[in-house]
């Protein structure tokens, strides 16, 4: 019996892949707006009940692609730090490193980062098991400004006094070991990392900026400023 719940559980993570990746197709084909169950199954030869199976609605498929990107861009975020990090490399070099290999991903991967960082689905509302894949990128730039905290320390400009208990927040939610003026500016640079992104994917630096990749460091470089890290 364990051999055939074996063969049964391969083929129920073939068929899953399956399912996905013709999905990921038409997200690039037709935009996440218009995913839809019997369109993958057809074009997988399924009958729509049978997929139904797998995912039992769309809302369902979009929410497993959705984890995939995150977890897939957490993952390169993640290595590129960790190899920076083995190198020895300060924590200014760290933060590049992480955003550049977030860029990297994106541009290897547009449709998905559309589908997380792009316009809202129409009808659709992220469950909390987004939440912890979307939440890798950010714990990557945190883990990186808590070792210049502990080391040697932040450079960072006091906060307006309105903004004091935004931030107390902030830091009591995101990184309560952090200055609040810290995490404060955390969340400033990755909306600023998500716009400096989405502005080269999505055609708004056409004929604003040719030198992108040399931007782009220039500009993550500058985001490691805003948050306090020390320039070596």
């Amino acid at each position: 019996m364990s051999t055939v719940r074996g063969a049964r559980e391969r083929a129920r993570i073939e068929v899953t892949a399956a399912i996905k990746d013709e999905a990921r197709r038409r997200l690039a084909a037709e935009g996440a707006a218009k995913l839809s169950l019997r369109a993958v199954a057809r074009e997988l030869g399924m009958v729509s009940s049978a997929l139904y199976r797998y995912f039992p609605s769309r809302d369902e498929l979009l929410t497993a692609l959705i984890i995939d990107a995150y977890d897939s861009l957490g993952a390169a975020a993640e290595e590129a730090d960790s190899r920076a990090l083995a190198a020895g490399a300060a924590p200014r070099d760290r933060w590049i490193a992480a955003c550049e290999a977030v860029r990297a991903w994106a541009l290897a991967h547009p449709h998905e980062y559309a589908l997380v960082y792009g316009s809202p689905v129409p009808g659709y509302s992220a469950p909390a098991d987004t939440i912890g894949p979307a939440s890798r990128v950010g714990n990557v730039l945190i883990g990186v400004v808590r070792a210049a905290y502990e080391g040697r320390g932040l450079a960072l400009p006091p906060l307006p006094p309105v903004l004091g208990p935004e931030a107390a927040r902030m830091a009591a939610d995101f990184a309560e070991d952090l200055p609040p003026a810290a995490v404060a500016a955390l969340v400033a640079a990755w909306a600023q990392l998500a716009g400096l992104i989405s502005f080269e994917l999505f055609g708004q630096f056409q004929g604003v900026v040719e030198e992108r990749a040399a931007f782009f460091t220039h500009a993550a470089g500058q985001l490691a400023h805003g948050v306090g890290l020390p320039a070596v």
